[in-house]
């Protein structure tokens, strides 16, 4: 019980905890982000594989 009302005292974790917080929303954002752009490459990429793959038979 005292180690975890001297946890609840202590502040100089609360920055770290704050950081590490951002860090997940950022990589949350990132990751919504870029699946978007993933989808369209993978589109755009396939349709030119595709046209390559029609061209070369």
């Amino acid at each position: 019980m005292r180690l975890f009302s001297s946890l609840l005292r202590n502040k100089s974790g609360a920055t770290a905890v704050e950081y590490g917080l951002l860090v997940a929303i950022l990589a949350l954002a990132l990751f919504a982000a870029l699946g978007d752009y993933y989808e369209i490459m993978n589109e755009m990429f396939g349709g030119l594989a595709d046209t390559y793959a029609n061209a070369t038979d």
